[in-house]
Formats: C-alpha cells, sequence, structure tokens
C-alpha cells in the first residue's frame, strides 16, 4: 500500500519545526500583532485583572487528596506562590476557615533555587509507611516531566533516591526499596505514540540500566504499565498493554512472576477493590447466553474470576436516557455517579450476604451536579463529594455511608447571578438525534452576544459548572453561555460516544451547527452575535466549524487545537488518537478525514468569521503546528486570523495563573469585540512574504 506524503503538499511544515528561526520568528511577529490589537486599552487589563484575582482567591476551595494516612493533601497556588506548594493538614484543621497548612514542598522556593520553570504534575506516596514519596515536575507545563524522590519527614530531596530524568514516564511503588518504572530507556523503549513500552522492576541503589525488564508492549502500542495495589491483605500487581486509546490488555502478576491474563473484554474498563472486580462496558458483551449492553457495570468475586467463574451482577443498565458518569469505592460501599439527560445522581451500592443494596447517597442536594472528589478506601467509609451548578458555586461535604453529613467548604460566589436562569434545551440534529444544552444567562435577553462552548470526543462529559472566569468575564457584561453536549462525549454513555467515531465523527459537528442553529431559532442570539471556543478536541470542533458551517458564527476561538489531520498521527502523542479518528496512511481513512480536516478545507473564495488561535511552545501533546499551520494558510488566503502562542504551559497553554488570567483575557476580549460589534484595531490577513522563507530548509516527514 502506498503510503501518504506532504512533503509536495505542504507549504507549510517548516512551522512544524519546533524551535527553529524562521518558526519562531513567524511566531513573534504573529504574536506582537495579536497584543497590539487586543491588548492595549484599560478594559483588557481590567478584565485580566478580574479574571487573575478570581484565579488566586484566597477563598477558594483548596479541594484536598487522601492518601490513607489520615491528612488531607492539597496543591495551592496564589499570588503569592504562583508555582504553587504541596501541603496538607489535619481534618481538624481542614474544618477551619483558615487551616494551618504544613507545607511539604514550596515550587517557587524550589524554582528560583534551581533556576527552572518547574510545574507540578503530580506525586505518589510509599504505602503504607508514608515517609517517602515520587515527585513528578515538568518544565514549562510539558505532559513530559523529571521524577525525584522526596524525604516526607525531613521535607527534601532524596539525593542518592530514585531519580528519572525528563521523559513521559509512569512510576509506582512496590516497597521502600523497588518501584515500577515505564519511561523512556533509549532506542527501541518508547511507542509511536511517545510513551513508554518497557516496564522495569528498579531496585535502589543499582542504576537504571540494570532494572529488570517485567513487562513489554509493542512499538504500535500506546504504552504499557504497572500498578500495585498495596490493600493489606489484598497487596498485587498488575500490568498492561494499551492497545490503543480504549483497549487494553490486562494481567495479574503473580508471586512466581507469571502473568495471568484478566479475560474481560479489551475495550471494557476495570477496577479490582479487595475481593470485588468491577467490569465497566464499552460494548455489548455476551456470557453464558446472556448479554450485557455497553454501558453496563457489572461486578464479581475477583479471585472466582480469574479461576474461570462468570458469576456476574449487573450493578448498572443504561437506557436511552441515562448513563454511568463513574464509580468510587470506599472500603465497604460503592458509590455510583449516574447521568439522566446530563443531570447527576448519587447512589451507594453495598454487598451483603443477598446481593447488592442499594441507596441514594446522603448529602447530595437535589439540583445543581454533583460529584466524588474523594473516597477512603483503605480503613472507612467516608466520602467527599462537591455540589456546584452555573450559578452556584461549590460546596464541599464530608460525609460516612451510614453516618452523618457535614459541610466543610464553600466556595466563594465571584458573580451576581441574581436575574440569571439556568435552562437545558433540545436541539434537533441532522439525523433526528435530540441534542441537549445548557443555557445560562438572563432569560428576557434575546439577540445578545453569546459564548458556546462544546468538546464531542474521547467520552468526555460537559456537566453543569461554576466558572469565576466566566461569570465574571462573561456573564456580568451581559453576556449569554452555552453548553453543548454532542455526541463523541460520555453524556449518554459509550453509545453517544460511538455514534461520532472515525467515519461518523461529522455527526458531532452537525449536533454543534444543530445547537447553533437552535439558539438562533429560540432568538436568545444571532449568527453575528454567536461566538463559539473549544480546546484540544474541541479546538478540532472550532476548526471544522470555521470551515464547514462559517455562516452560523460571528467569531470563533481555539485553543490547542488539532486542525491537520493528515499528519496529527505523526505529530507527537498524536498516534495515540488513531482509534477515535482514524489513520491517515490508510487510504479509506484519509477519504473521511480529508473531506472535514480544517487545514485541508480553507477556502479563498468563502467569508469565514475571525478567529483567534492560542497555542503553546511547550505543548508537547498536540503539537503547535497545527494552529501555526491553520493561521499561516487563513492569511495566506486572505482571512482574519489571530494568533498567539505562549512560550510555556503545556497542553493548558499556560502554566500559571498570571498566563491563565492573560489567555482567557485574550480569549474573552476577542470575542466581545466581535460579537458586539466595537470597532477596534483589524489585524493584517496576508502573509507578506512567501510560504517558505528564503534560505530555511523545508521540514518533510514526521
Amino acid at each position: 500500500m502506498a503510503r501518504l506524503t506532504d512533503e509536495h503538499d505542504d507549504p507549510y511544515l517548516w512551522l512544524e519545526d519546533l524551535d527553529g528561526p524562521d518558526a519562531a520568528g513567524w511566531v513573534r511577529d504573529r504574536n506582537a500583532e495579536t497584543l497590539a490589537a487586543l491588548t492595549g486599552d484599560e478594559r483588557f487589563a481590567a478584565l485580566r485583572a478580574e479574571i487573575r484575582q478570581v484565579l488566586d482567591s484566597d477563598d477558594r476551595v483548596p479541594y484536598p487528596g487522601w492518601r490513607g494516612d489520615h491528612f488531607y493533601y492539597n496543591f495551592w497556588t496564589d499570588a503569592t506562590h504562583p508555582r504553587g506548594m504541596w501541603r496538607r493538614t489535619t481534618l481538624d484543621q481542614y474544618r477551619r476557615p483558615e487551616p494551618e497548612w504544613d507545607v511539604l514542598l514550596d515550587l517557587d522556593a524550589l524554582a528560583a533555587e534551581e533556576g527552572e520553570s518547574w510545574v507540578w504534575d503530580g506525586v505518589t506516596v510509599l504505602r503504607p509507611g508514608y515517609e517517602r514519596c515520587l515527585v513528578s515536575l515538568s518544565r514549562g507545563g510539558s505532559d513530559a516531566s523529571v521524577v525525584r524522590e522526596f524525604d516526607l519527614v525531613g521535607r527534601a530531596f532524596v539525593s542518592d533516591g530514585f531519580t528519572l530524568p525528563e521523559a513521559k514516564s509512569t512510576v509506582c511503588w512496590i516497597d521502600a526499596d523497588h518501584i515500577y518504572v515505564a519511561t523512556d530507556f533509549g532506542p527501541g523503549s518508547l511507542t509511536t505514540s511517545g510513551y513508554p513500552r518497557v516496564v522495569r522492576r528498579w531496585r535502589r541503589g543499582t542504576p537504571l540500566s540494570a532494572a529488570e525488564v517485567v513487562f513489554e508492549g509493542q512499538a504500535d502500542d500506546v504504552s504499557a504499565y504497572a500498578t500495585r495495589d498495596h490493600t493489606p491483605g489484598f497487596e498485587r500487581t498488575f500490568l498492561g498493554r494499551s492497545l490503543d486509546f480504549y483497549r487494553t490488555e490486562s494481567f495479574l502478576l503473580t508471586r512466581e512472576d507469571e502473568r495471568r491474563r484478566i479475560d474481560v473484554p479489551d475495550d471494557a474498563r476495570w477496577d479490582v477493590h479487595r475481593e470485588w472486580l468491577v467490569i465497566g462496558l464499552r460494548s455489548p458483551w455476551t456470557v453464558e447466553g446472556v448479554t450485557h449492553p455497553a454501558g453496563a457495570l457489572l461486578a464479581a468475586r475477583f479471585d472466582a474470576f480469574l479461576a474461570g467463574g462468570r458469576d456476574l451482577t449487573v450493578l448498572f443498565r443504561p437506557d436511552d436516557r441515562t448513563a454511568l458518569g463513574g464509580h468510587a469505592w470506599t472500603r465497604n460501599h460503592l458509590i455510583l455517579l449516574t447521568f439522566a439527560d446530563v443531570r447527576s445522581r448519587l447512589e451507594v451500592l453495598t454487598p451483603d450476604a443477598t446481593g447488592w443494596r442499594r441507596e441514594p447517597l446522603p448529602g447530595v442536594p437535589e439540583s445543581g451536579h454533583s460529584g466524588v472528589v474523594e473516597t477512603d478506601r483503605d480503613t472507612g467509609d467516608d466520602y467527599l463529594i462537591a455540589s456546584e451548578g452555573f450559578r452556584e458555586p461549590a460546596t464541599l461535604r464530608l460525609g460516612r455511608v451510614g453516618g452523618t453529613v457535614e459541610t466543610l467548604k464553600r466556595a466563594p460566589t465571584f458573580f451576581d447571578g441574581n436575574g440569571l436562569a439556568e435552562r437545558q434545551f433540545f436541539a434537533t440534529s441532522a439525523d433526528g438525534t435530540r441534542v441537549p444544552y445548557f443555557v445560562v444567562g438572563d432569560p428576557d435577553a434575546t439577540g445578545g452576544p453569546t459564548l458556546l462552548t462544546g468538546y464531542g470526543g474521547f467520552e468526555v462529559s460537559l456537566t453543569p459548572h461554576y466558572s469565576g472566569i466566566i461569570g465574571r468575564g462573561w456573564l456580568a457584561g451581559g453576556g449569554t453561555y452555552v453548553v453543548a453536549n454532542i455526541r463523541g462525549g460520555g453524556e449518554y454513555g459509550p453509545p453517544w460516544h460511538r455514534a461520532a467515531l472515525r467515519e461518523d465523527r461529522p455527526r458531532a459537528y452537525e449536533d454543534f451547527a444543530a445547537v447553533a442553529a437552535d439558539l438562533v431559532a429560540r432568538g436568545i442570539t444571532t449568527p453575528a452575535r454567536l461566538g463559539i471556543e473549544g480546546g484540544s478536541n474541541g479546538g478540532l470542533l472550532m476548526g471544522v466549524m470555521l470551515t464547514r458551517y462559517p455562516e452560523l458564527f460571528g467569531a470563533i476561538v481555539a485553543h490547542v487545537p488539532l486542525l491537520d489531520m493528515r499528519r496529527y498521527h505523526r505529530l507527537l502523542a498524536g498516534a495515540s488518537w488513531m482509534a477515535e479518528y482514524g489513520d491517515p496512511e490508510e487510504p479509506a481513512d484519509w477519504a473521511y478525514l480529508r473531506r472535514y480536516s480544517p487545514y485541508h478545507n480553507i477556502r479563498a473564495d468563502r467569508p469565514y468569521p475571525p478567529l483567534l488561535l492560542v497555542t503553546s511552545t511547550r505543548d508537547d501533546r498536540v503539537h503547535p503546528g497545527h494552529a501555526r499551520k491553520m493561521a499561516a494558510r487563513l492569511r495566506e488566503r486572505g482571512h482574519e486570523v489571530a494568533y498567539y502562542e505562549n512560550v510555556e504551559g503545556g497542553h493548558g497553554a499556560a502554566a500559571n495563573n498570571a498566563q491563565r488570567a492573560f489567555v482567557w483575557a485574550l480569549t474573552l476580549e476577542f470575542l466581545w469585540r466581535n460579537l458586539s460589534g466595537e470597532a477596534g484595531p483589524a489585524l493584517p490577513r496576508q502573509r507578506p512574504t512567501a510560504a517558505v522563507p528564503t534560505g530555511s530548509r523545508r521540514v518533510v516527514g514526521g
């Protein structure tokens, strides 16, 4: 089969050269134009300050993490600590309005001491001693990070401890002197997606190169991994290959280092807790003559299942309106989050001698969206839930199954919700599917500036949430905010996602266009006053809206977007998403990808609404070349496009609150100017030089 090539039909491949001098100069010029056009007045400065105040507020809820030692851990950023502090406190202290925190690691001090732009990337604590941990730190917010062992007693990094150089690594503790590590071990150790292919068992005091290989995946897998269950009495190790984004081949590693296959469907989600195996189905599964539907949740005793038993209990069965949103274990109970038309419900299930008893979870309000923040899997049946709505700040509650529920924290109110309403409507897509969406704003306002957002991919569900940024930056000025729950997401379970998979991806775009048209038909807004925003896969959605449905919108913003669907699989982590989109190397797949790939569907003779593209040089998940090349081609063909590339920030396009405030102020200022009819400095439409700079070496290949 002939492979597709790019070098003869893409004049902007040189913009994929991440830090090349020509590409860097192009980025500097585009940034300067955008900043001159959008950031020079007092309103922008005030908007940025308002958003920064929200992000740095001392009254925010310090959401905690539990690690089994009865401390409340939290990572916190504010105006004084823009890089953040990892800290912990006790429950008694946490109950207070201003708890006393024990600061474990100050990233601002560390960054200053080491001259690095450190961004927190997570931590794994050694159980059951809780005296050591493995801290992951990224430079500038990239997915790749360094890993360093940290002493929680001495509050210092361990000089001769476990340390990994910068890579997309995964690590977990086995015991105090051994860890499992999957990282870049050198040539041949990574998959085509750029993730580790090899898992090793590393013993303290020995070189990484001498670590024993315990598992290997294939080069065309997404990744390989190992996890360790430290539950007392149930200690065990699991290994696996992520075959693609949705399919995994999983094993239990025995004491004799033998691998025993966990014989669940490859595309199922599964979880083992103590004696129980819980299986979430993405596709129908027939077991002993019974077919369980996609979206169902099943339970079995793990040891019996591993031995070949198939005594399965149905814990949840979906219907056309309901879906499973997730589950979480306490020590003795299973909490289920379900959706009914994107509205949440929490239940607690308890196994006993007669089966599984089902009850509503105490402490969950009837209105708004509630979700589980934390549970105590090891020592008790405590849980934390957060409840919020588009107009209601979050409330954090601590409960115990069979016990009491108390309110621990309430988030501050950042905007006046009086006079605003939250409504849900349903649009009818091109194939007759009902597509839900939420509208927040003045219910009596008509035809005003409206911001519509969506995602539509990777089973991600968009649920009601409180945003001080949107509240202050958009709703407070009289704008309306809309969230579309289009296909490709998880709002109605696996079938909702599968309906927009691969060659069916246009269903998601038809859904979004249907919501836009429905907003106009209801009089909520007009095409000229309807703006849209989305990031990553949602940025791809924005690119398709620009090139397929430009007449529906007045302005578009795409953050860290995918846009070149011919080369996405060759750039950074792109190969890991082929199960979602397809393989451009396959002519049949490229045939349908070509029809909607935004970069390949720009026309000079069709008017487009103004576009703002935002990305990051340090985004090592979605290559900034997508946004760069899209901007260059749009400019070449005479269209209005603003472009801003942050030098750091990773896939979030911002590494700290100052950068986040700037990016959101830029976004909302761009939208408000274009949707309110205000005049402002125009951005250049035409690139003044040829597509490939004179003297440049064109970058080809992946």
